[in-house]
Formats: structure tokens, C-alpha cells, sequence
């Protein structure tokens, strides 16, 4: 038995499918020359269900049989693994040369202060490192706990089970439209990862010390995922309504007087941005502005102006008024600003 076929046995006995790699690459083998054709879809596509294995992850199967009729065709193959089917979120974190971006795209829809030195910055593993130390979590690139496989280029898979199944997407570091911190891409549903011990031109994918099967994806992890977007299922937006102001509960929320009244005129135009995008039911940026207020109201309640209860509610009755079938979306969102801003407490200046 090829060492290969060991490594897709392995894998498909841990409920991963498993599809070929072409040999010493990272990449699927071709398709058999119908399905190379303009307009052939692999949803179908009947090669997969032939036992062939057109499409990539499309083909990945738990099947010991198929496997080793693949494996025997041909035993140089590399190994892959479908994440969806297997609930697999992989973070890759890569060390790419790109220049830093802007402060804004380092970690997407968390403000970076132009106080916080960027001294350093150079790949995923900080980036990664900086999402992590906001939520007082562990690094996940340090995380023993959890499968760890270091990459032919220096970087690093880290693998995690969804053991809730919101299904997660995919998504590229370096996206404007959806990612989770600069040169971290996410492996989940759509996707597929390189498996533990595959060889390729560049090197092998070796797996750390630590655990060799994933962990259950951190709470955290699973927060951030949800608020930058990557939720495979959205849902399934309200019609369109009529313009409306942020509700009473939020401006009610803080006491008149000192700090509280200052308090009170920064966060309003940020619940109020919030309240807005009820007047449209997509592209309105509606997550990234929901998630700019709970920062702030972190901030503004790590710094003791607001009680956290009071931020919460806030957050919480203005995204119903806006979004109100999406209440689990919000309060992941909601939560997750909450706890980023409270690493960065707001001090408003009190004047005499």
C-alpha cells in the first residue's frame, strides 16, 4: 500500500471524503476531457457517481473501495479532503511578502487606532495573533489542542470540527468582500485543504506536535466567522420597508449629564447608521455597521460611561429594527464587537 492511500484511508475513517491531488501538487487532477467543456456543471456531472473523479472535492468520497481503485490508477496521487461534508473550518494562515494593507483591511470590521504601532506586521500568523489577544483567547497558531499542519511555504492549517453546523464558506485574507483577518483564509463549505502527511513538489504538509484531529471551533472563532460574513446559508433578507428611526429603547439608553451625554452623541449616529439599512434589504453593509456600534459601545463600557447591559440592549433593539429575522446573526455580531471593543476602552474627556 502506497504511504498516499494510507493518508486517504486515514482520513476517510475519520468521516472526511477524500479526493485525488495531482501528483506533487496541491491541486486536483484534471477532468476527463467532457467535463473540460465550456458550460459543464459538476452538480450534473455524472463522472462522480461513475467513480471518476472530475471536479475535485465534488468526487470526495468516504468509499475504502474507491479510494483504493483511485490510489492503484495512480499511486503518486496527493490527498485532499472536501471540509464541507466532513464540518471542517481550516484556518490557512499564510506568509505571503504583500505589504500590509490599510488599517482597516487587517482585521475587517475592527478599527485599528493609529495610536496601535503596526511595527512587525508582516504575515497571518500576527494578524491571527492580534484577533486572538482581542478575545483574550488562545492563538489558534500556538493552539496544541487542535490538528496543526505546517505548510511546504512556512505556513500553517489549522483545523477545527464545526460542532454547532452553521456551515461556514470560504474565503481568501485578502478579500474586500468577505475575510476574517490579512492573509488568514478560511477552508470550509466549497473548499477543500491539503491532507496531513500529503508530499508535493514543494515539500510535505507535516503535522505539529499537539493533537492529530481537530478540536471543536472555539466559540470566538465561531463569532468572528459569523460576523464577517462567512455563514454558507444567509438569511433570507426582509422586503424592503419604509425609512425608520433608531427605536426609543436606544435613546433612552444613557442618563443626561457629564460623560454620559457625550457618550450618548458618539454612539447615537452609529445605532442610527444601524436603524437605516432597515430601508433597504441587502447591500446596505449592514454587518459592518452593526459591528462598528457594538465596538464603540465596548469601548465606551470597558472606559465605565455605559453598563454593559445597557450597550447590549441598545445593539440588540436597533438590529431588530432593521434586521428581524436574523436574531442569532445579530447577537453573534453583537457579541463579538462588544467583546473587541472592551480591549480598547473609550475615554471621553470631561470638561470643568
Amino acid at each position: 500500500m502506497s504511504w498516499s492511500l494510507a493518508v486517504a484511508l486515514w482520513c476517510a475513517s475519520q468521516g472526511w471524503p477524500v479526493h485525488p491531488l495531482a501528483p506533487g501538487r496541491k491541486t486536483p487532477p484534471a477532468n476527463c476531457p467532457p467535463c473540460q467543456e465550456d458550460g459543464h456543471a459538476a452538480a450534473t456531472c455524472r463522472c462522480p457517481a461513475a467513480g471518476r473523479w472530475c471536479h475535485g472535492f465534488h468526487a470526495a468520497t468516504l468509499d475504502p473501495a474507491q479510494l483504493e481503485v483511485w490510489w492503484k490508477t495512480n499511486p503518486a496521487f496527493g490527498v485532499g479532503v472536501a471540509c464541507g461534508p466532513a464540518r471542517l473550518v481550516v484556518l490557512d494562515v499564510d506568509t505571503h511578502t504583500d505589504a500590509v494593507p490599510t488599517r482597516d483591511r487587517i482585521l475587517p470590521g475592527i478599527p485599528i487606532h493609529e495610536d496601535v504601532p503596526l511595527d512587525g506586521l508582516a504575515s497571518g500568523y500576527h494578524s491571527l495573533a492580534l484577533l486572538a489577544a482581542l478575545h483574550q483567547a488562545t492563538d489558534p497558531t500556538t493552539d496544541t489542542g487542535t490538528l496543526r499542519v505546517r505548510t511546504p511555504s512556512g505556513g500553517l492549517h489549522i483545523w477545527y470540527l464545526d460542532h454547532a453546523g452553521l456551515e461556514f464558506t470560504c474565503s481568501t485574507g485578502s478579500s474586500r468582500a468577505r475575510a476574517l483577518a490579512w492573509q488568514v483564509d478560511v477552508r470550509a463549505h466549497g473548499g477543500f485543504i491539503v491532507a496531513p502527511g500529503t508530499a508535493t513538489h514543494a515539500g510535505t504538509y507535516e503535522p505539529l506536535p499537539g493533537a492529530k484531529t481537530p478540536a471543536p471551533l472555539p466559540q470566538w472563532l465561531s463569532d468572528n466567522l459569523v460576523r464577517t460574513g462567512h455563514l454558507k446559508n444567509k438569511p433570507v433578507p426582509p422586503p424592503a420597508a419604509q425609512p425608520v428611526v433608531a427605536p426609543r429603547g436606544r435613546q433612552a439608553v444613557l442618563a443626561a449629564g457629564g460623560g454620559r451625554t457625550r457618550a450618548t452623541r458618539l454612539l447615537d449616529p452609529l445605532l442610527q447608521d444601524v436603524a437605516n439599512c432597515a430601508t433597504a434589504s441587502a447591500g446596505t453593509g449592514f454587518t459592518g455597521k452593526l459591528n462598528r456600534a457594538a465596538f464603540t459601545a465596548g469601548g465606551l463600557v470597558a472606559a465605565d460611561h455605559l453598563t454593559h447591559t445597557e450597550a447590549e440592549q441598545a445593539l440588540l433593539d436597533v438590529a431588530l429594527a432593521a434586521r428581524p429575522d436574523q436574531d442569532r446573526h445579530n447577537r453573534a455580531v453583537i457579541r463579538a464587537g462588544l467583546a473587541a471593543g472592551a480591549r480598547r476602552p473609550f475615554h471621553l474627556e470631561v470638561r470643568g
